[in-house]
């Protein structure tokens, strides 16, 4: 499959250079960061929340794990993990479990992980579990510009 197709399309009509990292097939993001030889903290995922009466994306390095807790605080209402079928059907042209990162391409709200700042490079799945996009953490802020930053991870 590659790179998914909305996903290329948003990229494209950014203007961002994108490399795509292939790799074997793994079950979890650490080890798709071992599998293609890059830092866990460069390997942003996508953990698909329910929020109000829509969904929300919380962005976050594959080294830490989402807390709910901090999050609620932050978004000052309830947040729960979506389903797999719930989150299947927002990322129709991607693999199940292949989210990417950049919530815009999807017309989804997101917050950003404090974590994810001043990375030099972002890397995150293109939307099938052999492929990585790679983009610059400067592409990635601009991508995301107007996205809040906040502590909610552990």
């Amino acid at each position: 499959m590659g790179v998914a197709m909305t996903l290329r399309e948003f990229l494209d009509d950014n203007h961002v250079a994108y490399d795509v990292i292939k790799h074997k097939e793994t079950g979890c993001s650490s080890m798709t960061a071992r599998a293609s030889h890059i830092p866990g903290e460069s390997l942003a995922k996508a953990v698909v929340l329910k929020w109000d009466d829509g969904f929300l994306l919380a962005i976050l390095p594959t080294t830490r794990q989402v807390e709910l807790e901090s999050l609620r605080q932050f978004v000052s209402g309830p947040v729960a993990l979506a389903s797999e079928d719930e989150a299947s059907r927002l990322f129709p042209d991607c693999d199940e479990g292949a989210v990417p990162a950049l919530a815009p391409a999807y017309g989804l709200p997101a917050v950003i992980d404090e974590e994810l700042c001043d990375c030099a490079d972002i890397y995150f799945e293109g939307g099938d579990h052999r492929s990585l996009v790679h983009i610059t953490g400067e592409h990635f802020d601009r991508l995301m510009c107007g996205a809040p930053h906040a502590r909610f991870s552990n």
